[in-house]
């Protein structure tokens, strides 16, 4: 996973198993936040390495860029990654751009959110929700 160093800029890549272990930045050595905002997943493999890796839940948002309801729920996704950070991580899969994840967990429907803790599918619900709902669903 990669985070931006709020002090110097610079992207590090951090293992998902280590981002509630307060890492440090490689180049000015400050401490690098938990994700504050949803991680766009545009591989396997990362998508694997997060979700099996991750120390806390992780929602993930299946989501397409010609889907309207899709695009009315970013705010709220964006906003709960923020409000969550350090107790959740808020993951984006592009149906379109990484079709294999979309086909692994059946996703027939977008919006379509999963939530993930242990590396585990624990609770899955497709369509638009609000951020009371979201929470609820993500139990944090």
């Amino acid at each position: 996973m990669i985070l931006t160093c709020p002090q110097c800029g610079q992207r590090n890549r951090v293992p998902a198993a280590r981002v509630a272990d307060s890492p440090k930045c490689g180049k000015c050595k400050s401490a690098l936040p938990p994700p504050a905002q949803p991680i766009e997943v545009e591989d396997v493999a990362s998508f694997d390495e997060i979700v099996a890796g991750s120390p806390v839940p992780v929602m993930v948002d299946f989501w397409a860029d010609w889907c309207g309801p899709c695009k009315a729920v970013a705010p709220t996704v964006s906003r709960l990654a923020r409000e969550l950070s350090g107790r959740a991580v808020v993951v984006k899969v592009d149906t379109e751009r990484v079709p294999a994840l979309a086909a692994r967990y059946n996703v027939r429907a977008i919006p379509n959110f999963a939530v993930f803790r242990g590396g585990k599918l624990v609770a899955e619900r497709a369509g638009a929700m609000g951020e009371r709902e979201l929470r609820s669903l993500v139990g944090v």
